[in-house]
């Protein structure tokens, strides 16, 4: 599946938080969405989640959701939302046990994706029982055990401390390789940007619109050994973004 925002225009109350947004999502790429604070980042990714509706404009899906996506539309968010009373396999069961699937078919899906997110071995274990990027691995294993079309992820790593971030970086790299997934990535963190993104989209200050997409054609598994590459691409993000940040920051403390 890819996806087309035809126009999107979004307010709330008299506020204008988006404008104009015509964007192609293809299938396979991450897509990152980078801007200042306030730009409406989040906002967008619940409006190509269906969680909100647009004012003007329209989310147009191409191509159809595998036959086996049980919810072709899923979300990663930057709070686990894990269950601390299920052990990782029941809350992963969770999203599986609407779906009408038996249990030898959700048990062999749910060993599947502990499998891929290097979790097998804590199965049984209980939230309060796993560290930060542990349980941001939960969270990823139950996104991919719905097999979702497109997986909107909304700052997931940015509750994580740095070195837990990189490893979860090299996580959804190998991921992508194994299986190249679509995904919509928002985050405000340009080195995140710059390690995941196949085209990074940037938001100017509110009413957010597209100032620029910037393109990255180098392989995903090849860029941690490209740093000067990636550090002139994030110094291009910083100059489109750097202005309109300092001037969201002022108005957030003045407000």
């Amino acid at each position: 599946m890819h996806l087309t925002l035809d126009g999107i225009s979004h307010h709330y109350g008299g506020m204008p938080v988006l404008s104009g947004i015509e964007l192609s999502i293809p299938a396979g790429e991450i897509v990152c969405i980078v801007g200042p604070s306030g730009c409406g980042k989040s906002t967008l990714l619940r409006l190509i989640g269906g969680l909100e509706r647009p004012d003007e404009g329209a989310v147009l899906e191409h191509g159809g959701a595998p036959a086996d996506s049980l919810n072709p539309l899923t979300y990663i968010f930057q709070d686990f939302a894990l269950l601390p009373w299920r052990t990782v396999a029941g809350n992963i069961s969770l999203v599986l046990e609407d779906h009408g699937l038996g249990k030898t078919d959700r048990d062999a899906i749910i060993d599947d994706v502990l499998a891929r997110t290097k979790l097998s071995d804590f199965k049984t274990a209980l939230p309060r029982q796993l560290s930060g990027g542990m349980k941001q691995r939960v969270a990823i294993a139950r996104a991919l055990a719905v097999r979702p079309a497109v997986l909107l992820m909304d700052e997931p790593l940015s509750a994580l401390d740095s070195q837990t971030r990189e490893l979860l970086m090299d996580d959804l790299v190998g991921l992508w390789s194994k299986t190249p997934f679509t995904a919509v990535y928002v985050t405000h963190n340009l080195e995140e940007a710059v390690r995941l993104g196949h085209r990074i989209v940037v938001l100017s200050r509110r009413p957010g619109k597209i100032r620029d997409v910037v393109e990255i054609d180098m392989p995903l598994a090849e860029r941690p050994g490209r740093a000067a590459a990636l550090s002139e691409a994030r110094e291009r993000l910083w100059s489109l973004i750097r202005d309109e940040a300092a001037a969201a920051d002022m108005e957030l403390v003045d407000a």
